[in-house]
């Protein structure tokens, strides 16, 4: 078993110290800290483009804060955060534990909205391996490719953090049980709620999805946060009985 703790919110527009204080007070008041804390992307800043007055160095006060967390509670706390590597700035998803820090750029930037303009691409993906479970994080946009998330690697659970609008809300729930399904895996989808600095709105969604595309936990729009258990057991079951992934095709051209 795997217990999960996706953080909806309403992320405070380029204010990192609010959404730490906001987000360390809401960790604190559970009874019991999950196994893994998953928080939207650019939880820190909201989706913002304004990145020479955002972006933090890697492993910066963000990051730092994070790792406070994975030792004060012993879990894992992950998200995404928008990070200035060198002269180029990416929009970096930190998994981070009390011993250790990993982290993934989002591939696939989301060109209607700028991001492509301002931040760099990633090159490769993260398997995180933790408590039994290998893990892949991806990071919203990412969601409509499905190559990208394909299981080619025998991870156990897709992470989406995201900053996904109210107006595309349809294709975020679909999109997110298609993953679960055609992968043989759980999928956990984590969106925030509330009105950016630029306007756009978002109803939130976040839901944990099991290999067979069905809800184990979902919210709608609202502040709080979605808690579930997923259980590799039951999935390797599955697995074994149907296991659609022995006859996945390797994209190459005959």
């Amino acid at each position: 078993m795997l217990n999960l703790a996706a953080i909806q919110f309403d992320i405070q527009w380029e204010s990192p110290e609010a959404n730490r204080k906001y987000l360390e007070e809401v960790i604190s008041e559970y009874q019991t800290v999950a196994d893994v804390i998953i928080l939207p992307e650019m939880f820190n800043t909201g989706f913002s483009i304004n990145v020479s007055n955002i972006a933090e160095i890697h492993e910066g006060p963000t990051v730092q804060w994070m790792s406070d967390i994975a030792n004060r509670y012993d879990c894992a706390i992950c998200g995404s955060i928008p990070t200035k590597v060198e002269s180029r700035y990416v929009n970096r998803f930190y998994w981070v534990e009390s011993e250790s820090i990993q982290f993934y750029d989002k591939k696939h930037l989301f060109g209607y909205g700028k991001e492509s303009e301002v931040y760099s691409s990633g090159a490769s993906h993260l398997i995180v391996e933790y408590k039994g479970y290998r893990i892949m994080p991806l990071v919203c946009y990412d969601l409509r490719f499905p190559v990208w998330s394909r299981n080619t690697q025998d991870f156990d659970l897709l992470l989406y953090v995201a900053n996904w609008p109210d107006a595309r809300a349809s294709a975020w729930r679909q999109l997110l049980r298609a993953r679960a399904i055609e992968n043989l895996c759980y999928v956990c989808g984590v969106n925030r709620v509330g009105t950016d600095g630029v306007g756009l709105h978002y109803i939130g969604d976040t839901a944990i999805i099991d290999y067979q595309g069905v809800d184990v936990a979902i919210l709608k729009d609202e502040i709080t946060t979605l808690k579930g258990t997923i259980d590799k057991t039951k999935m390797i079951a599955f697995r074994n009985e149907f296991n659609f992934l022995n006859d996945r095709d390797e994209f190459t051209l005959v």
